[in-house]
């Protein structure tokens, strides 16, 4: 389409009156130049004198969390922020001194490897971010130039004032304000999923003034300022003014286009830039998401001030013995150990002054002993933990085929929390059910319609041991065959076809629907193929009721400005004919409203309100005279909710002209008002005019459950997790659906807290409105909550009613609190979000309600049922691995530690190290760093299978049984054995031996050879022992890096000796040929193996754990069944037909 086309059709400038309408504005803007609302915009003029004084931001963006100059310095402060890290800081650095027992460079270089592979990671993350973002800052758009004509630029280079042009599925580069488009009423189609994740299109328009702005001569003359709110992440306030052509005119959200949401069925819309780049709303909502941290991620925090306390007792008891023992070595003139010269050395070994030798000795002690804090073990859990989220997210068990969208795990902090999981607090509407309404029945003057059976009616059924009654057998899809129609699941021959013209109430029906037809915000969309109409709504709910009176009689089929036109079926001819109704306002829904109205004028020059909503709002609105089937109508909504059921209330009244002229009045100045109480204001005006209704009947729609949710939420209540479900449903419908889930089971005693009682309802028909809401808000008060909270803890399932999201947070930070145990917040909207945050872990369900929730979540699932896979398995498995991997090595590194401490006891405390620096500073990083890192992504106790077939095992988790207090002293206990075995075995074993050829004994070179030799295959067959499940890739690990030792002992010892120093050729010359250096090897490691073997050997015989009983299980039913398979068939045979009978014996 040329530049000043322009596109005829649907006009929607008065569809949403409450941001949209057509109004005078006047004085009541005192917001305006206060602080909060001192922007200021000169449109199309960006390079104004006075614009350039504001210096506001260009609209360039940057999202990562480091720069060019600042990643160094800012990510070297994130490495050092965990205690470890600066204590070998601090070793690296004393390590320059005489007092390091050890070679500076060889403490250092670990330490870089550590700190190095961490930045990089952190790099490498943040330049996929700069990525994204020189793509996004880079994208073309067209910009208003000096020349008066449309030139391509980049993003970045907008400024505040620039007048752009954007084109049909381009994205918006900046906040703007919408001055025309294509459509000559200046009506666009926005899409917000990159925004809020929901992916219906909104409708914004331009102000009339600006409307006919179309074509570049017009837009040569456009001058404005614009004067509005601060920069502020509200997505959806926007308070401003348009001072145009001598004029003052309020602007609102609908004229603002939000930075990321695209231009949809719009050819192109002119803008203005209001905001750009870091002051864009949705820039501004770039917040961090609240820092999790797991238990056993803080409990590790413990162990390692355990270890520091241990570090630093065994160096102050060394000390004292090295103190003493030096202070001895001149006693009353004598030498005692004359070889050390101790009349000639220096303030180290100055028996003169034992003390500062002791405290110098001390210092030694704390840099020689650093090898029990494990340097590797954080950088080792980030990869394990990056390595287990890429398992989760290719799992194709949670795949889900319909949307193509799998698991996806957005953090892999909390991998480990998912397996100890102790209370789920789960949404309902989207989460167990589809979010994908159907209408199936409703109430017309007092009279019910609607044949079929529900799921919840299904469930209540089979829990009385009710077959399904007559009319009711066709469950599911009740439509007849071949016309089945998403949204519509409807069937009463009394209606369908248009025989509802044969009831008494026709004319009460026909109301009912047109309200249905009329009343909503939904845009027709025809298919110029097959002229089939589908309808964009703004919920499903809404969806479903204009399909309804669609296939009623009462087809909505056009929207244009300021009507909406039916194909109606007219009950008094049986025909059908067009009505044509003038659109007025639209009196939007809201949470707090709970109900919308649309005012519209008939071809018979009648006002009409139209009007639906909650229950719980609208009985209460009804004239006197428009109760006539209130008794029956309530009763019919109490057994629609009973069959879990969704229930609106459809009334109308007439309007006379004078009534309305006043208050239309009224509510412009109210839409005109730029105070603070503006809301406020409106919602009294709409008050006003939707009284004295009068009642039509109610709608019942069901949003059916996931598949899978019962047998999910059965599964993961046998593993002994507890359920509570928060839903703003009434009681009745959400205790149905909790049988409907099996969330509430036969033989459950049923403990209701409600505040509906007769003296409530005396209270609400005195006005107090939320009393009925009240009861939840009552038992979170400060001095009930703790009651509350030991009640509902002591019941398998809780289920909270009629719950804000504020108090869904509320609950969830409760029980996080309350019991200190982990807690998961499933949901899938934006009314969800606080929950998530609040929880130890949010998963978002990827449904129909947007991505609010996915967004706001640590991981992201496409369905209810796939959280079972999620806990039961990726949760049990990452737990088990993690636990394991942290005990292993605080074993790895006490075992070596130690061996360190028993040699400086046998050499009295003299500060010589055991091993060469370099054997001990490529422990963690090389020779023990691949098989826990395997473990921690490989291992398996059990199958996925029996995960699930046994899914108590996860209560393994919940009890951290694999990461207590005793299972990790006994860890560390078992390492220091090992060290005492390797120690004392080898030095008792070789010391006074001949070792080599010549007849020569060992030397300090050989012993620390032998014993470093020890400890790597002790440390890695340990692995091999702990390890369940054996990949190839473990077997690699483990044995690869006992080769790779000896490798490295022949490639080291070969240097130069000044490199090598006492690894000079200690393996090829000495230790290789001696027959007593394998064998002492083979000695000492089946010995420090055995306390372990003997252990596991005790408890999976006489206490077995969780997983010890199924593996047990597991190995009678393979040797039964090998057994079986074994035997002739004939005798099989026998045996098959034997059990046969045995069961029907059993039957009978």
């Amino acid at each position: 389409m040329p530049d000043g086309g322009r596109r005829r059709g649907i006009h929607f400038s008065k569809l949403y009156s409450f941001s949209c309408i057509r109004s005078r504005f006047h004085d009541d803007h005192s917001q305006i130049g206060q602080r909060g609302y001192s922007r200021v915009v000169y449109c199309n003029d960006p390079d104004n004198p006075e614009a350039a004084q504001f210096n506001y931001n260009g609209n360039y963006v940057s999202t990562t969390k480091y720069t060019a100059a600042n990643f160094i310095p800012k990510s070297l402060f994130e490495q050092f922020r965990r205690v470890a890290n600066i204590y070998f800081l601090i070793v690296a650095c004393v390590s320059f001194s005489p007092l390091a027992p050890y070679s500076a460079f060889s403490v250092l270089l670990p330490l870089i490897v550590v700190i190095g592979a961490t930045m990089a990671k952190e790099a490498v993350e943040d330049w996929r971010r700069r990525q994204q973002d020189v793509e996004a800052n880079n994208r073309k758009v067209k910009l208003y130039g000096a020349d008066h004509t449309f030139q391509e630029t980049r993003w970045k280079k907008l400024r505040v004032g620039d007048l752009v042009k954007v084109h049909k599925d381009e994205f918006f580069p900046a906040d703007l304000f919408l001055l025309s488009s294509s459509y000559e009423d200046g009506v666009c189609y926005v899409e917000t999923t990159n925004l809020d994740g929901e992916t219906n299109l909104k409708v914004k328009h331009s102000l009339e003034a600006t409307s006919s702005l179309q074509d570049e001569n017009s837009l040569q003359k456009f001058k404005a300022v614009i004067k509005c709110e601060d920069p502020n992440e509200n997505l959806y306030t926007f308070v401003g003014t348009l001072f145009y052509d001598g004029k003052t005119h309020p602007l609102s959200l609908q004229q603002l286009l939000l930075r990321d949401s695209k231009l949809r069925n719009t050819e192109y819309i002119y803008g203005l830039v209001v905001f750009t780049g870091h002051d864009t709303k949705v820039m501004q909502n770039a917040t961090d998401p609240p820092s999790k941290r797991t238990k056993i991620e803080r409990k590790m925090d413990k162990i390692v001030y355990v270890l520091f306390s241990s570090l630093v007792l065994i160096s102050f008891i060394g000390s004292i013995f090295f103190a003493i023992e030096t202070k001895k070595d001149i006693a009353n003139g004598k030498y005692r150990r004359w070889y050390l010269r101790p009349d000639n050395t220096t303030v180290y070994y100055d028996s003169k002054r034992p003390f500062l030798a002791g405290l110098l000795h001390f210092l030694t002690a704390l840099m020689l002993y650093g090898y029990l804090i494990p340097i590797s073990l954080y950088v080792s859990i980030e990869i394990v933990k990056v390595l287990q989220s890429i398992f989760i997210n290719q799992d194709q068990d949670m795949y889900y085929e319909e949307t193509d969208k799998p698991a996806h795990a957005r953090t892999s902090n909390l991998n480990e929390e998912l397996g100890q999981v102790d209370t789920i607090l789960s949404d309902k509407t989207g989460t167990l059910t589809c979010n994908s309404m159907e209408f199936v029945k409703c109430s017309i003057a007092g009279v019910a319609y609607g044949r079929g059976m529900t799921e919840v009616e299904r469930a209540l059924a089979a829990k009385r041991g009710e077959p399904p009654s007559g009319d009711l057998e066709n469950s599911g899809d009740v439509v007849a065959p071949g016309k089945l129609i998403k949204g519509f699941n409807f069937n009463d021959e009394r209606v369908m076809n248009g025989k509802w013209v044969n009831e008494p109430n026709s004319d009460v029906i026909q109301k009912f629907f047109r309200v249905l037809a009329i009343c909503h915000t939904a845009i027709p969309d025809v298919n110029n193929e097959s002229g089939e109409i589908s309808y964009e709504a703004e919920s499903p709910d809404e969806a479903a009721f204009v399909i309804a009176a669609r296939e009623l009689g009462f087809e909505f089929f056009k929207r244009t400005q300021t009507s909406i036109s039916l194909h109606e079926l007219d009950f008094e001819s049986g025909k059908k004919v067009d009505r044509v109704y003038e659109l007025l306002h639209v009196l939007e829904f809201s949470s707090s409203r709970k109900r919308m109205s649309v005012i519209v004028r008939n071809a018979e020059n009648q006002l009409l309100l139209l009007c639906k909503g909650a229950d719980s709002v609208m009985f209460e609105r009804l004239s006197k005279d428009g109760r006539h089937f209130e008794a029956e109508t309530k009763d019919h909504i109490n057994n629609y909710a009973e069959a879990g059921l969704r229930t609106l209330v459809v009334t109308y009244r007439d309007l006379n002209t004078e009534e309305y002229k006043i208050w239309e009045e009224e509510f412009s100045r109210a839409k005109t008002s730029l105070s603070e109480e503006r809301d406020v204001l409106l919602d009294a005006t709409t008050d006003k005019i939707e009284r004295d209704l009068i009642l039509l009947g109610a709608t019942a729609v069901e949003d059916k459950l996931q598949k899978g949710v019962p047998q999910c939420i059965d599964k993961l209540a046998q593993a002994g997790i507890k359920i509570w479900v928060l839903t703003g449903d009434k009681m009745e419908t959400a205790i149905n659906i909790g049988y409907a889930c099996s969330l509430l089971r036969q033989g459950m005693k049923q403990i209701v807290v409600t505040l509906d009682s007769p003296d409530i309802v005396a209270l609400e028909k005195q006005g107090d409105k939320d009393a009925m809401a009240k009861s939840l808000e009552f038992a979170l008060s400060k001095n009930l909550e703790k009651s509350f909270l030991e009640l509902a803890m002591d019941c398998a399932s809780v289920i909270c009613c009629r719950s804000s999201p504020k108090q869904k947070a509320r609950v969830t930070g409760m029980v996080k609190l309350g019991t200190g145990k982990t807690t998961l917040a499933i949901g899938d909207g934006a009314n969800d979000v606080g929950m998530l945050q609040e929880a130890d872990i949010g998963v978002g369900i990827s449904g129909v309600e947007g991505m609010q929730a996915v967004m706001a979540s640590d991981f992201a699932i496409a369905q209810f049922r796939f959280l079972e896979r999620l806990l039961l398995v990726h949760g049990h498995w990452c737990y088990r691995r993690i636990a394991m991997m942290i005990c292993y090595f605080f074993y790895k590194n006490i075992a070596f530690g130690f061996t360190l401490f028993w040699y400086e006891a046998y050499a009295s405390f003299s500060g010589q190290a055991a091993y060469n620096d370099w054997y001990m500073s490529f422990y963690n990083v090389f020779f023990t760093s691949l098989p826990v890192i395997a473990l921690g992504v490989f291992d398996q106790d059990v199958s996925a299978r029996l995960c699930l077939k046994y899914p108590l095992l996860y209560q393994e988790g919940v009890q951290n049984i694999l990461f207590s207090w005793p299972r990790i002293l006994g860890w560390m206990l078992n390492g220091v054995i090992t060290s005492m075995i390797i120690f004392y075995i080898t030095s008792k074993s070789i010391i006074h031996q001949s070792f080599r050829n010549d007849g020569k004994v060992v030397d300090f070179e050989i012993l620390g050879a032998t014993m470093y030799t020890c400890v790597v295959w002790a440390v890695n067959c340990q692995m091999a022992l702990s390890i369940n499940y054996f990949t190839w890739i473990q077997h690699f690990f483990i044995w690869g890096s006992i080769v790779f030792w000896y490798i490295f002992l022949v490639i080291y010892g070969s240097l130069s000796p000044t490199v090598s120093t006492t690894a000079y050729k200690v393996f090829v010359e000495a230790c290789a040929p001696s027959f007593l250096y394998w064998l002492a090897t083979l000695l000492v490691v089946v010995s420090s193996l055995l306390p372990y073997f003997s252990y596991r050997a005790f408890q999976t015989r006489f206490r077995p754990m969780y997983h010890d009983l199924i593996q047990i299980r597991r190995r009678s039913e393979i040797a039964e069944t090998e057994t079986y398979n074994e035997l002739p068939s004939r005798m099989r045979e026998k045996m098959h037909h034997l059990k046969q009978r045995l069961r029907r014996r059993r039957g009978s």
